[in-house]
């Protein structure tokens, strides 16, 4: 378990603030992760990665000279936010551009595509590569829908020292997507692993036994086997890969880089005996180890596990595998001195964003706005420890904690707006960031378009109505759904959110009061995020474990089902103050 900690919520500011006081030979501090604190060359290609906290080395610890020019680094398990990843790549941008790299997970593809659209709208030309090397999260014939776990390593390593050497853009993407097509992993663990301030760990595993094929989120394996000798595991890794080939690979006399990885709790003496019988196997199949890597590269906090990663490589792969590197934890070669960067003060200011102007019937709005998110709050803050326990048992864990973080960001940032006269759109804007900043993941970026959509529908000039509020919940599943390609019956919130705005919208439009119409559809949406229980979830962190999940309901579900409900209550007490005036 987590033993050392202060405010588990602040556990990764800290973690952040430490790292750059203690590795400021290579990195410094901006809004969202870290930078080099060195200068790289002009006019080059610059790689940004990133993911959430939780995974040291990865991913500030791959910052530096000959590898990734910036981190955005997430709270823990949940992927940094759009704001964040955009304010890392702006201050990384050499001028020729940013690959942005990153696993393969919906909240990481989320956050990275939108500051992606944000940085093409700014005129900065920017690419992307999810990283998918993880065998067991999805079949060979649906390889895009892979994790991205280990292989992060390889492509990164690849992709910089391409940026590093000129490469052009096309070329640098390129590049990496050969890395990705020839990485493999697979990885086993003897017990979960536990975040800090929890009192249990995320999954377990039967005494004796080890779960095969889990994830580096906290995520449950694919099957459960007893635990073997550590010949036996290092066979069973090398055997499951070696049925991967990839495309045009001779097996005979091939070059791969392995990567045996430690997960966080298994010492490296043992890794080293695993690793003796992977070697073997290796030279038995013909195959010839290059460069050897054999230690902690993408951890899961204390997690009892490790995965082997075999890299196919082509003379280009591996010259630029084997080009110098200096990070604070990757260091290969002689990498030529760069000068420290000039500071800047250090982390970036946040920028006081302006108020537009309202009537005084949107401000009534947005203080009413501000009690419905209030509600919303008090729901989340009791439901937290439950939402995180559904969250577990096909997925990461984290969801209770990450709408904690959101929605307290956003009652905190629509608090501010509404004392500084902000009308009704205005105050779910600024509600609407700040969710999606603090909350990260999956769940952040939704609600965070979900406030967006209804600030927009209702406007600053006039009282939000029931009409505006009803084209405001459409507005957000329409973008939702086209967003994270979720739609119904893929066990999502989606599920539940479709069918309240169905509901919503023919109260609406059968002439009931807005109290009257979201209370209808509030209970709508109470049963239909009970039905989630029996559905297979296709989206997200749970689909590679989808029958575990069978008799549960979805968590983001739930937690909108909760959400919706409070909202109504405000609404009632909101209606009875009326009356009474």
């Amino acid at each position: 378990m987590t033993r050392l900690f202060n405010e588990p919520a602040a556990f990764a500011d800290e973690m952040i603030e430490g790292f750059v006081a203690s590795h400021g030979r290579w990195v410094k501090r901006v809004s969202g992760g870290v930078v080099r604190n060195t200068q790289s060359t002009p006019d080059t290609v610059a790689l940004v990665i990133g993911g959430g906290s939780g995974h040291y080395p990865a991913f500030a610890g791959l910052v530096g000279q000959g590898l990734a020019h910036g981190a955005a680094m997430g709270n823990l398990f949940a992927s940094p936010s759009a704001q964040q990843v955009f304010n890392v790549a702006k201050a990384a941008n050499n001028g020729a551009g940013v690959l942005l790299g990153y696993g393969n997970y919906a909240g990481d593809v989320l956050h990275f595509n939108q500051a992606q659209d944000r940085l093409r709208k700014e005129g900065i030309d920017c690419r992307s590569i999810a990283v998918t090397d993880d065998v067991s999260s999805a079949p060979l014939a649906e390889r895009t829908k892979r994790r991205g776990i280990a292989g992060d390593l390889t492509v990164f390593k690849v992709a910089a020292a391409a940026a590093e050497a000129g490469y052009s853009m096309d070329d640098v993407v390129a590049i990496a997507e050969r890395a990705n097509d020839r990485t493999r992993s697979f990885g086993v663990a003897f017990t979960g692993c536990t975040l800090p301030g929890a009192d249990h760990p995320l999954f377990s595993v039967p005494e004796g036994r080890m779960a095969v094929g889990m994830g580096i989120h906290g995520e449950p394996g694919i099957g459960e086997d007893d635990i073997p000798t550590a010949d036996e595991l290092a066979e069973l890794l090398v055997s499951k890969l070696l049925t991967e080939v990839p495309e045009g690979v001779d097996l005979n006399g091939a070059r791969v880089v392995p990567i045996l990885n430690g997960l966080g709790s298994v010492k490296y003496e043992e890794l080293f005996v695993v690793y003796r019988r992977v070697a073997q196997l290796l030279a038995e199949a013909g195959l010839e180890a290059v460069d050897p890597q054999v230690g902690e590269l993408v951890t899961s906090f204390d997690m009892a596990g490790t995965s082997l990663t075999l890299f196919w490589l082509d003379d280009e792969l591996e010259t630029l595998w084997n080009a110098p590197a200096d990070a604070p934890a990757f260091r290969r070669g002689a990498v030529t001195a760069a000068a420290l960067e000039a500071s800047d003060g250090g982390e970036l200011a946040d920028v006081e964003l302006s108020i537009p102007d309202a009537t005084t019937e949107s401000r009534a709005g947005a203080v009413r706005i501000l009690a419905a998110l209030g509600a919303a709050k008090a729901v989340v803050d009791a439901n937290a420890d439950e939402l995180g326990r559904i969250d577990a048992i096909a997925g990461d864990g984290d969801h209770g904690i990450g709408m904690e973080r959101g929605v307290r960001a956003a009652v905190d940032a629509a608090r501010d707006a509404v004392t500084r006269g902000a009308g009704a759109a205005t105050t779910l804007h600024f509600a609407a960031d700040a969710w999606a900043d603090k909350a990260g993941g999956t769940s952040g970026a939704l609600w965070g378009m979900a406030l967006r959509a209804v600030g927009d529908a209702v406007g600053d000039t006039k009282a939000p109505d029931a009409g505006a509020v009803a084209a405001g919940v459409a507005g957000a599943a329409a973008a939702i759904m086209d967003f994270g390609k979720a739609k119904p019956g893929d066990k999502t919130l989606v599920d539940v959110l479709v069918p309240f705005r169905d509901a919503l919208a023919a109260g609406v439009n059968a002439g009931l009061s807005l109290t009257e119409a979201w209370g209808a559809a509030a209970t709508v949406a109470q049963q239909a995020a009970e039905d989630t229980a029996q559905l297979l979830p296709l989206m997200g962190r749970a689909r590679p474990h989808a029958e575990k999940s069978l008799g549960t309901p979805d968590a983001g579900a739930v937690s909108m089902a909760l959400i919706v409900r409070a909202i109504h209550n405000t609404l009632i007490e909101q209606t009875t103050i009326k009356e009474k005036a």
